[in-house]
């Protein structure tokens, strides 16, 4: 899908969030791929304002990981966005209790650059990718 702004990434994560279901087996996580400025940090910016997320997104590049606490009505208990820009090996994001993380089924998991951990990132991921088409303009593919 094509999206002409930034508000138009923001929506379709919003959409996105509609469509996350709690599965007691499998956690929800979202491989998200494109290069710097493609859209990843405004796709998750749109999915913490479908979750009721107070706290202002950014990308996560220097602390690596953000975690966010969900609203008790909601069937998750939180939203894990992680940036792996900085990894030279997978196994780095392990000191973060990443496999417990990626492992519950109460989390829902944003990964951003995971080519730099493919190795870890489950089969049933779902890989989301950007790419820019135009100033404002992005590109946007989904698949699992």
């Amino acid at each position: 899908m094509i999206t002409n702004s930034p508000k138009q990434t923001q929506k379709i994560a919003e959409l996105l969030v509609k469509t996350i279901t709690k599965d007691s087996n499998n956690p929800n996580i979202f491989a998200l791929q494109g290069d710097l400025g493609a859209g990843k940090t405004t796709f998750i910016q749109g999915i913490a304002k479908a979750l009721k997320i107070k706290e202002k997104i950014l990308s996560p590049t220097f602390v690596i990981m953000k975690k966010f606490p969900l609203d008790k009505k909601l069937p998750f208990s939180e939203l894990y966005h992680f940036d792996c820009y900085r990894f030279d090996q997978p196994q780095e994001v392990l000191v973060l209790g990443f496999k417990e993380i990626i492992n519950n089924p109460k989390n829902i998991v944003f990964i951003e650059w995971p080519e730099k951990i493919k190795t870890l990132i489950p089969k049933n991921a779902i890989w989301i990718n950007f790419e820019v088409v135009g100033k404002n303009k992005r590109s946007i593919t989904i698949k699992k």
